[in-house]
């Protein structure tokens, strides 16, 4: 192990960390996408009832970027404290780290699957107090974007791709490059949870983020809006999660149990229940 290639977890982010206290001994690990944060419970609790001899869960909600760059490291650091765990589950929202980890012998070719689907949209104050109407009002000089960080967070490559739609790669340039040498773009390490909080607390005017977090903000009662992109640009026909088994799973036959559980009608009704679209 390269202890310098370890990547950091933020000290905020225990919330993210599962059952951390049993990591090292637990009968399954689970690496999923953060943004299935609000899902996760239930599909643990569904996965326990079918299969209770599977007890010991660590699980993962952090960024997919983030998690990608803990497996081909071998660990991350967390409060000082060196999780070195190797997922038997890992899923993204973009296929290119399922091909990182078949270059580099993780995964088989093809050995991965779509399982949900989602769509972009804006989060913005209660109010919407800077007045955005559409994309192309986020490369104004006063707007203040909470945006996730492509180094981390692979919505950050379809949030770039509904820019690049509305205005080529001169409202990327400008909302990536020059907004954030402005610092009115404000990056985000696990934007799931930074940018609700920026919302409620007005330090931003907008924060693209999945369709199924406003879903779960407006839930739990948060002061916020949304404002819909709309379905030519929310990327709905283009965002897919992906999922697989890793070749050096501690726990190959209890992988394959989820793997195959998360396809299933019962996972597939407790996702679409919290607005993901089911593969």
């Amino acid at each position: 192990m390269n202890e310098a290639a370890f990547p950091t977890i933020p000290t905020d982010r225990v919330e993210d960390l599962h059952n951390l206290e049993i990591a090292d001994s637990a009968d399954l690990i689970l690496f999923m996408a953060g943004n299935q944060f609000m899902v996760m419970d239930e599909i643990v609790s569904a996965f326990q009832k079918k299969h209770p001899e599977i007890t010991r869960i660590f699980y993962e909600t952090l960024p997919p970027g983030l998690e990608l760059r803990q497996i081909l490291a071998g660990g991350a650091y967390f409060r000082d404290r060196l999780i070195a765990v190797h997922p038997d589950i890992y899923a993204s929202v973009n296929e290119r780290a399922m091909k990182v980890l078949m270059d580099n012998d993780h995964i088989e070719p093809g050995d991965y699957r779509i399982y949900l689907h989602n769509r972009l949209t804006m989060m913005v104050p209660e109010g919407n107090p800077a007045g955005i109407k559409s994309v192309s009002d986020l490369a104004g000089d006063e707007v203040k974007i909470s945006q996730p960080d492509p180094n981390n967070e692979d919505i950050a490559f379809h949030i770039m791709d509904m820019y690049r739609q509305v205005g080529g790669n001169v409202l990327v340039d400008r909302i990536m490059d020059e907004k954030r040498a402005e610092g009115t773009t404000i990056l985000t390490i696990v934007h799931h949870r930074e940018t609700p909080l920026r919302i409620i607390k007005r330090t931003v005017d907008v924060g693209p983020v999945w369709a199924t977090e406003a879903v779960h903000a407006r839930k739990s009662g948060l002061p916020m809006d949304t404002v819909d992109p709309g379905e030519a640009l929310d990327q709905r026909d283009r965002i897919n999660y992906y999922i697989c088994r890793l070749k050096r799973a501690r726990h190959p036959e209890n992988a394959m149990k989820f793997f195959e559980f998360i396809q299933s009608p019962s996972a597939r009704g407790i996702y679409q229940a919290h607005g993901f679209i089911p593969a």
